[in-house]
């Protein structure tokens, strides 16, 4: 399982089962993100990430809310002659995020702005509180997003609606989130985390080799030309082939009972 997560102090690791739940522990400053937070959510996704007996993620956050975006403070003085911010963190983190081996599912309940609207992207499948505040708004505060928001949201919901949300710098009503594939659920903020994580149980029960392999070959689809998508694919279904978990499969659906995946 999950390595310990004992010099962690913002950021907890939890398991149940096979699903392993990364959280944002800073509620009294609404988990905003610091560079402590952010080194520290790049720390627990590099040890979910493919550790043994996990097959799904969940990225929550402690208390009331998901997560207030970056911490003000810090991002003032970011500017400053003498900062000595490391600007490569938050990409770092969002890339950890984005090649996690196992579906990771965010639940964004009451607050999810600027940064932390961008840390959702990578995510596989997101959770969002129907009274949530979700968005960017970086246009408002003399700069754009630009941690992922102008290149991951186009591939998204498309590039008309990615400039509506980027250029009005407005919240984006959660049921319209749900209607232009942005999230996958929308539900009463306090049923967020509970329902977040009834999803990766959910994809915890299939075959753990198949959703690896099934992420490997999404994440090239935006990216990669047609035939070379294809090659991709078939060359990652040969290798499930000769596994203990597709002759499982198959043989659960032919006995008529429900698979018992080993990850092997």
């Amino acid at each position: 399982m999950v390595a310990t997560a004992d010099d962690l102090e913002l950021v907890r690791i939890e398991t149940e089962g096979h699903r392993a739940d990364v959280i944002i522990d800073r509620p009294d400053k609404r988990n905003a993100m610091n560079p402590q937070v952010i080194a520290e959510l790049t720390a627990a996704f590099e040890r979910v990430s493919g550790a043994d007996g996990v097959r799904a993620v969940t990225l929550l956050g402690e208390g009331p809310v998901f997560c207030a975006g970056m911490d003000l403070t810090m991002m003032r003085e970011r500017v400053e002659a003498d900062s000595d911010l490391d600007r490569e963190a938050f990409p770092d983190l969002l890339d950890a995020v984005a090649t996690c081996e196992q579906p990771v599912v965010a639940g964004i309940k009451r607050a999810g702005p600027a940064g932390a609207f961008e840390l959702t992207l990578p995510c596989d499948l997101r959770v969002l509180g129907e009274n949530a505040k979700y968005g960017v708004i970086e246009v408002q505060l003399g700069t754009f997003p630009h941690g992922g928001a102008t290149q991951r949201l186009p591939r998204l919901v498309g590039l008309s609606k990615a400039k509506e949300i980027v250029l009005t710098g407005e919240f984006i009503d959660p049921e319209e989130a749900h209607d232009i594939g942005l999230v996958h659920e929308v539900c009463p903020d306090e049923a967020v985390d509970e329902r977040a994580r009834g999803l990766a149980d959910d994809l915890c029960e299939n075959a753990p080799l198949g959703l690896r392999n099934a992420k490997r070959a999404l994440a090239a689809a935006m990216e990669t030309p047609l035939d070379e998508g294809l090659e991709l694919e078939r060359a990652l279904g040969r290798e499930l082939d000769d596994t203990a978990d597709y002759r499982e499969g198959f043989d659960a659906r032919l006995e008529g009972r429900e698979p018992e995946f080993q990850g092997e």
